[in-house]
């Protein structure tokens, strides 16, 4: 398919008031094309946490006009004669929440080269609201189409439906890698706060890498059944149990919590922590910075904290993993049409626990 046989269209965050069901379909221009690239025809795009917070200018202010979404699954249309991995036209493929950095352009970075591309220390390029090593911004998977440095597009698995692999992309790699990263298998015993999103991904991951214990963590005992219909083996809601820190302390060796706020209980959390224990924060708040629970991490020589996304290949592994153990998330699927009402009701909570956009193609 030649590159003028197609158009650049998707729905544009205008102002921060986008985020109230406000974005327009509107026509954009990509990053202009290197032959290291690759056009996408977008089939899913999940509808992830970040997308709000950029669309209101939650985390800093937005370069409208913005299309968001970096969860983002379709099928391969133009491949650039450089494109890196073997992927060709006609393949199914994704991209997640980043699709440049340094690699290969400035000679790698230390994190890039290790394999550690998020974590790149000179041009981390965001899926949406970035800037392209190339100077082009980045318009995400509210769309049509999307172009990506290749080195960022991933082979979809045939386990794995394209609905299904879309809120991997960014949720699931976002708990899979920290759950990778400290060494969740057997013999850990595993926390997940927040059962969402997020939280579900951390749930059914935990239990894939072999976890002896998962234990869902959320304020309110109402998604109790679904933490155990996920995988979890208890369920604690603080705000049902008084004495729920005391009743649970050192019964934890890692914690990750998915909450975006600042009011988090850490001294309770951290009490869950047995000694060595580790507690890691992949919620990004907007309303302030989380206290640190000195005293509790003192007593156990306990860890606090953090984690973004994952490189390409760290992705690959997830896929895997997720086609093997059959690691299914729980979405809703909805028109691509249908966006802003979407992103409407995601606001609102009402996703169980992920919604995918789907265009009619």
């Amino acid at each position: 398919m030649a590159a003028s046989d197609y158009k650049f269209e998707g729905w544009m965050g205008l102002d921060s008031k986008a985020v109230e069901g406000n974005m327009v379909w509107k026509d954009f221009e990509p990053k202009p094309w290197e032959e290291t690239d690759v056009d996408i025809k977008v089939s899913h795009c999940g509808i992830c946490g970040s997308d709000l917070h950029t669309l209101r200018s939650g985390w800093g202010p937005t370069a409208y006009p913005c299309c968001v979404g970096h969860e983002i699954v379709g099928v391969a249309v133009r491949v650039g004669s450089q494109a890196v991995g073997d992927i060709k036209i006609g393949d199914r493929v994704g991209v997640g929440a980043q699709s440049d950095s340094c690699q290969g352009r400035k000679g790698d970075c230390e994190e890039c080269a290790a394999g550690l591309e998020q974590y790149c220390r000179h041009s981390m390029v965001g899926t949406y609201n970035g800037t392209y090593m190339n100077g082009g911004k980045s318009y995400g998977g509210y769309s049509l189409y999307h172009r990506s440095p290749s080195r960022f597009v991933i082979k979809i698995p045939d386990g794995i439906s394209s609905a299904h692999a879309a809120p991997m992309l960014c949720g699931g790699i976002t708990v899979y890698s920290p759950l990778r990263h400290y060494g969740c298998g057997p013999g850990k015993r595993v926390g997940i706060i927040g059962v969402g999103g997020l939280g579900h991904f951390g749930i059914m991951f935990a239990k894939a890498l072999g976890a002896d214990k998962v234990v869902g963590i959320s304020r309110k005992a109402n998604k109790k059944e679904d933490a155990l219909k996920l995988g979890a083996d208890s369920y604690i809601a603080t705000d049902e149990d008084p004495e729920w820190a005391k009743n649970h302390a050192r019964s934890l060796d890692l914690i990750v919590s998915t909450v975006s706020s600042s009011k988090m209980p850490m001294m309770g959390y951290a009490s869950l922590l047995d000694l060595d224990g580790c507690f890691v924060q992949v919620g990004a708040p907007e309303d302030g910075a989380l206290e640190i629970p000195a005293f509790a991490l003192i007593m156990k020589r306990a860890k606090l904290g953090g984690s973004l996304i994952g490189g390409p290949n760290e992705i690959r592994e997830m896929l895997e993993l997720a086609a093997t153990k059959k690691v299914t998330p729980w979405i809703e699927e909805i028109s691509m049409k249908d966006a802003n009402k979407a992103v409407v009701d995601m606001e609102a909570g009402k996703a169980r626990y992920r919604y995918v956009l789907s265009n009619e193609l």
